[in-house]
């Protein structure tokens, strides 16, 4: 892959060889009105493929689950080419064509052979399933089915209900508290014509993102871009979301169910992907709970007490304020010392901060593990994705091992305390309640 050179320059030449090896990102806006990301990777004969629309969950409006039933539907093939024909005409180029969402974003993905004749024919078709996507009635009802039948299994998960139940805590009714996949009762509601008006809101040039990583020039890319964008209506950018509100009082919600394990939640709303504090805050994080077995909760909770299996915390940062959430799951009889614990660890910690050592070790951690998230085309293809999409800086990739390099100490300290409040955090538990509660 062209970042494994990258690799091989940051092992044996040090940093400053691997930051002047790093791809080089061209940006440009097509005709149509899309932002177009673009980095030349000649060494393979591919090309990938991203475009990414702020078409996820948070714009479901009045129809819960709208985004990941649209999203679903786009793998059912063309108004010219049903499933099963696209699917065999796709298979004869040897491309991947893929669909996805999550909360902020939806996306529609090409994996391709660079040469003109093999990606002409791909491209071809990529263009088609944005221009014209199959929206028609059986295709409709059997996903929706599906997502339903999910529906059903989530109610299963104590994991997920936890999860749902977080989020409501923290957002209330604000788009980010609602299930991404919708509720039962909205999406049996769901309508073959609702489906449609969001496509064609959502998915049009001026509210995309072109990210493009392969074998082309940047004459190929730009007629690429071009071609993709021309298959979307010009449209309008998604309106701003309304502005997340922080809970200003600690809550704690308890939701019933029978296991064994009982999986508990502590967090409050954190930070959006722009935020000047996110490397200080990567930092601190992961020394609290973001690096595995050796991070301080895990020690602490796993390691000395033996409340859990597993614990970890992290900040999810998305285009507004999203979660930092702490998880464990331990036994029910001893889910009052396991939340005590964790919560008075978070305390500490946004009270003290890492110690020197601890900082340093994670920020060595951090950047030597950097190149593997871009040791290949694929990983660097998500990274200008969400570059472009949450309009990061230019040279957010050139720049990261400096940043996280000139993080102080005292930077992190003032980070956390900016932005945790350990005595109004929520706390969600789902699980049996333990014996002493559930007396009278």
């Amino acid at each position: 892959m062209a970042a494994f050179r990258f690799v091989v320059l940051a092992a044996c030449c040090g940093w400053g060889a691997w930051a002047a090896a790093m791809p080089s990102i061209e940006q440009w806006t097509t005709t149509n009105g899309a932002r177009v990301l673009f980095v030349a990777a000649p060494e393979i004969p591919m090309l990938d493929v991203r475009v990414v629309f702020a078409a996820g969950s948070a714009r479901d409006g009045d129809h819960p689950g709208i985004a990941e039933l649209t999203s679903a539907l786009l793998e059912e093939g063309t108004r010219e080419l049903p499933a099963h024909e696209f699917d065999a005409a796709l298979e004869a180029t040897g491309a991947q064509i893929g669909a996805s969402s999550l909360r902020d974003m939806a996306w529609l993905s090409l994996r391709t052979l660079s040469a003109p004749t093999q990606r002409a024919s791909a491209l071809g078709l990529f263009a088609q399933l944005l221009h014209s996507p199959r929206f028609v009635a059986a295709d409709f009802e059997r996903q929706r089915q599906r997502q339903l039948s999910g529906l059903r299994q989530e109610k299963e998960s104590p994991g997920i209900l936890a999860r749902q139940a977080f989020l409501v805590a923290l957002y209330g009714e604000h788009p980010y508290g609602r299930p991404s996949a919708g509720t039962l009762e909205s999406v049996a509601a769901l309508t073959l014509p609702e489906l449609e008006t969001f496509y064609a809101q959502y998915y049009v040039a001026h509210n995309a993102t072109i990210a493009l990583v392969g074998a082309v020039t940047r004459e190929e890319a730009q007629a690429i871009a071009e071609l993709l964008s021309t298959a979307l209506a010009a449209g309008v950018a998604a309106p701003p979301l309304p502005p997340v509100t922080a809970v200003p009082k600690p809550r704690e919600v308890h939701v019933e169910f029978d296991a064994t394990q009982t999986h508990l939640l502590v967090g409050q709303i954190g930070i959006a992907r722009d935020d000047p504090d996110y490397f200080p805050l990567l930092l601190g994080n992961h020394v609290l709970g973001g690096n595995g077995v050796v991070s301080l909760l895990f020690q602490e909770i796993r390691e000395r007490r033996g409340l859990s299996y597993s614990v970890e915390s992290h900040f999810e940062a998305m285009t507004l304020p999203g979660p930092f959430v702490a998880s464990l799951q331990t036994r029910g009889a001893q889910l009052d010392e396991a939340s005590a614990l964790l919560r008075a660890q978070i305390a500490k910690f946004v009270e003290h901060g890492p110690t020197a050592a601890a900082l340093e070790e994670a920020r060595r951690n951090l950047i030597g593990g950097f190149p593997l998230r871009i040791d290949n085309n694929a990983k660097i293809l998500e990274n200008i994705a969400a570059i472009g999409f949450f309009h990061l800086p230019p040279d957010y990739l050139d720049r990261q091992v400096e940043r996280l390099e000139a993080v102080t100490l005292e930077q992190v300290r003032a980070a956390l305390r900016r932005h945790l409040q350990p005595s109004a955090m929520t706390v969600v538990s789902v699980g049996r309640t333990p014996p002493a509660a559930a007396a009278p």
